[in-house]
């Protein structure tokens, strides 16, 4: 919503109540309460019939501010709210003397000018990062029309936004009107699934707007020199995050949010679908399961899409009788091949499910407020919503997953869940206006908590998501087309994502409507192979690779084959987004927040620390590449590439830029063949270009629990690398690039040629290489 009309003028019919200045303030050892009068005088005639703005600022921990904006305090307070994670014994420092009012969170100051009109600050180490000026936070009105307090902050020179969820726009929100409001519109649109009312700048500071509802961003869109957000009502709260970095924002973001969970080994493997509408029965799954056995293809995961049910009862969590006349024996017949099973549901009653009547009568379905059952056609005929603030409904539900946990099923795909209607009742009385963003979380949270009480682990294929959604892993990119825009966009999607605090994301190999042609189809395959999950799964067609071309068979084979040996890498990489909250799948100013080459790329990411991927979004396998500051070495062939530059490069198929950070040590398991393994058994650690000085460290995770199995620090002083392992087991450590050492102290078994050396030990290492 805009709040202005030009520089100067309002919108025809508003009224806008703004701060004039702080006329009194009140403290205590966690907040500061500013009463301002919206009016200019400052006499006591001008406190008569005249408006105030009380603005509250808070600590929830260090390096966060919260700023509450209110009008009328006494309007309704109706749930639901984010959950959060508060730091109850943090204490902020706060400093009221007649100049102005300064609110310190850590690093972090807001300092409220006494003189003049109502100004803000926001300092890090006394340099400004943002603030408000006169007019830019207040209460506007309509007649007739619902209230709405807005907030405008300052937009430095050179400062880029990004986030608030999983955007398939550009992938710098400067200049784009955003409202949060979950939708199911696809990848190829301004809508989307996953809403995050969260943003942060390449100036390493972010804001939350704690309010599940419709909140509406200007960036830099109404008022090019800030970003505006609104809600709809009497008061607004938000808080400021201050990083340095934006890495730190995202750890400082998900400690108040919640982390990502750590998803099981298993489930980085390969997945494989029915896809949606297509023909399959028992038959067809052996047929695809077998194909890829044959072709040796490693596959990990097979999931059942929405038929494994009958059409038009979705959801009754019964298998298709005439499809599926065995479906305990055929979940055990697939595990004893080594696959694990999901299986696709969504928060919906079909009319025609057994279970409609029963959820009906007992109240488990969304109502409308003459107490019927709300109810629509759209998706499948007469369909309920279930009402998951109604406990009983929440233990009805879950009690059918684990039912089918206990046939054999190991994890669910949570579709849909962003079409929640607003005129409703709920069983809580929660305000149905903050509820159909807020449904998402509680929807999945009641299928990760079935799957941990059941499995003691939870895998979830996510669609719809909010605030605090990022605690139930996995989430995918939605429903794209098949060519390589909807490549690219998914991509950004991806990206947004993982600047709003979810550390796990996939999207369709190959994409989900339409069928890709064979180009796509394998470019797509080694982008989602190098994504932290990877599923291949269509709407109308399958996605086995044998049905494109017999080349796309070897580039599926050797991505998941190259997966899997990665492991120690990626599960370490995982273990860190599910610690710190930064995202397996990283855009590039993440880890090269310094560097304005890196704060704009949308066609690259790193993939974990080290690996730095660039998808080939075209038929003639050109891309382009940006290498930040450093020697680069091509994970595929050796080669070393010096940066900051940038490649235009042409790739076959079989390969893509795929590049190793200088000075990384990137541990490799002994097994292409499935992603859970003890990765420490036979590891062997490749040191890439570490610099004189420099040292390098790498810890290879239990696959069971994600504990450190083995950590390795090598540092070079000179010509002499010191190589510590924290304990005596087995390993290799291959030094990529140099061809010979001059010596070496504790090993006799080792290898030398044009690649590399390889020396193999169980303890530590000195080795002195050749003078340079």
């Amino acid at each position: 919503m805009k709040f202005s009309d030009g520089n100067w003028m309002l919108p025809a019919g508003m009224s806008i109540l703004n701060p004039h200045h702080l006329h009194a303030v009140r403290t205590d050892a966690r907040r500061a309460e500013i009463l301002t009068l919206a009016v200019r005088g400052r006499g006591r005639a001008d406190q008569i019939n005249a408006p105030t703005i009380t603005v509250t600022l808070t600590a929830p921990m260090e390096g966060v501010i919260g700023v509450r904006i209110e009008h009328h305090k006494g309007a309704a307070k109706r749930g639901p709210a984010f959950e959060l994670f508060p730091d109850d014994t943090f204490r902020p420092t706060i400093i009221d003397d007649e100049r102005a009012l300064s609110f310190t969170s850590g690093g972090l100051t807001l300092t409220v000018s006494k003189d003049g009109d109502w100004r803000t600050e926001v300092t890090r180490g006394g340099k400004r990062l943002t603030g408000t000026g006169f007019r830019e936070t207040g209460h506007a009105s309509v007649a007739g029309e619902p209230p709405h307090v807005f907030e405008r902050l300052d937009i430095e020179v050179g400062t880029l936004v990004y986030g608030l969820g999983e955007r398939f726009s550009p992938f710098v929100k400067n200049g784009q009107s955003i409202d949060i409001w979950n939708q199911d519109g696809g990848t190829s649109t301004t809508q989307a699934y996953k809403n995050i009312p969260f943003f942060l700048t390449n100036r390493g500071w972010g804001v939350l707007v704690n309010d599940p509802g419709r909140v509406g961003f200007e960036v830099a869109s109404e008022k090019v020199s800030k970003v505006q957000f609104a809600v709809e009502g009497e008061a607004l709260e938000y808080f400021l995050i201050d990083g340095p970095t934006p890495k730190a924002v995202l750890e400082r973001y998900t400690r108040l949010t919640g982390r990502p969970a750590l998803p099981p080994a298993w489930s980085f493997g390969l997945w494989l679908t029915t896809s949606f509408t297509t023909d399959y029965d028992e038959g067809t799954v052996n047929s695809f399961v077998d194909g890829m056995l044959q072709r040796d293809i490693p596959l990990h995961v097979f999931h059942f899409d929405c038929f494994w049910m009958r059409g038009v009862h979705w959801c009754d969590f019964e298998w298709d009788p005439e499809v599926f006349p065995d479906p305990e024996g055929m979940l055990k017949r697939l595990r004893e091949k080594g696959l694990k099973i999901c299986l696709w549901i969504n928060p919906y009653i079909a009319q025609a499910s057994k279970l409609f009547d029963e959820a009906a009568e007992k109240g488990y379905l969304l109502k409308r407020p003459d107490g019927s059952v709300w109810q629509w056609d759209l998706w499948q005929a007469g369909q309920g919503i279930v009402d998951f603030t109604n406990p009983e409904a929440v233990a009805w539900y879950g009690g059918h997953l684990k039912r089918l946990v206990a046939m054999g099923v190991d994890a669910f795909k949570t579709d849909f869940g962003e079409r929640i209607p607003t005129d409703v009742v709920w069983h809580d009385g929660a305000d149905p206006q903050k509820m159909h963003n807020y449904y998402p979380f509680l929807y999945n949270k009641v299928v990760h908590d079935a799957l941990i009480e059941t499995r003691g682990e939870s895998v979830l294929f996510a669609r719809s998501a909010t605030v605090g959604g990022q605690r139930f892993p996995v989430h995918w990119g939605g429903d794209c087309y098949s060519d390589y825009p909807a490549m690219a966009e998914t991509l950004r999607g991806g990206l947004s994502l993982g600047l709003s605090g979810f550390g796990f994301w996939s999207h369709d190999i190959g994409g989900f409507e339409n069928t890709a042609e064979a180009d796509v189809y394998k470019r797509w395959c080694a982008f989602g192979l190098l994504s932290s999950h990877s599923r291949l799964h269509g709407s109308k067609s399958y996605r086995v690779p044998w049905l494109f071309d017999q080349e796309a068979e070897a580039v599926l084979r050797d991505f998941a084959r190259l997966k899997c040996s990665l492991m120690p890498y990626l599960y370490a990489a995982a273990v860190e987004a599910s610690d710190t909250g930064v995202p397996m799948l990283r855009a590039m100013l993440l880890e090269f927040p310094d560097d304005p080459g890196a704060e704009t790329l949308d066609r690259q990411f790193m993939l974990g620390p080290s690996l730095l991927v660039a998808p080939v979004f075209d038929r003639d396998g050109e891309v382009a590449v940006y290498l930040p500051a450093g020697r680069w070495t091509q994970l595929l062939t050796g080669e070393v590439v010096e940066g900051p530059a940038w490649r235009r490069e042409t790739h076959g198929v079989m390969s893509l830029p795929l590049y190793v950070r200088p000075g990384s040590l990137i541990a490799f398991g002994n097994n292409d063949r499935r992603p859970d393994y003890d990765y420490a058994d036979g590891v062997t650690f490749a040191l890439y270009e570490l610099a004189e000085g420099a040292s390098a460290t790498a810890t290879v995770p239990d696959y069971r629990t994600g504990t450190p199995a083995l950590t390795l620090i090598v540092r070079r002083d000179g010509n002499v690398l010191t190589v510590t392992p924290d304990r005596d087991v087995p390993y290799a450590l291959r030094l990529v690039g140099i061809p010979q050492i001059a010596a070496v102290e504790g090993s006799d078994d080792f290898e030398q040629r044009s690649g590399g050396v390889t020396l193999r030990t169980a303890g530590p290492l000195r080795i002195t290489l050749p003078p340079a």
